[in-house]
């Protein structure tokens, strides 16, 4: 189950691209693992913004916004070509629900990290990639 985070200056987003960037990042997620559209799998995905006072990030140079987008999968959700779409899509996101254009792409991290599979755990149970995919395939074949 996927999990995202985007961290921001406060104040960086728009009013719109805030209320809205959290569930569209957990939709370009799920798009880009190939998770079915289903009501669980929407629930599943879940996506905190994390904003940091003012004056809390800067770099050597300025103090124009940056943004960290830290998403963890299970290992193997990712491959390499789904990896580079999905750093793609949500760069493309968070510039939106920032006002800032593609010239602005460089402000935009994307940590992608893999959860080993078998330390993944929800409902008191430890969750497996394979389980998953099994599920995804039910989901898929209720439809």
């Amino acid at each position: 189950m996927p999990l995202i985070r985007l961290t921001v200056p406060s104040g960086a987003l728009t009013e719109q691209g805030r209320e809205s960037v959290q569930r569209e990042l957990a939709a370009v997620l799920l798009r880009r693992e190939g998770a079915p559209d289903t009501a669980f799998f929407r629930a599943q995905a879940w996506s905190h913004l994390v904003e940091l006072s003012e004056g809390a990030q800067t770099t050597a140079e300025d103090d124009a916004p940056r943004f960290l987008v830290e998403v963890t999968v299970p290992e193997g959700a990712l491959p390499e070509r789904r990896r580079t779409g999905l750093v793609a899509d949500v760069t493309r996101t968070v510039l939106d629900a920032a006002g800032l254009s593609t010239g602005d792409a460089l402000r935009v991290w994307v940590l992608v990290h893999e959860q080993p599979d078998g330390t993944w755990g929800a409902g008191g149970s430890v969750i497996r990639h394979a389980d998953l995919i099994s599920l995804a395939k039910g989901q898929r074949a209720d439809a």
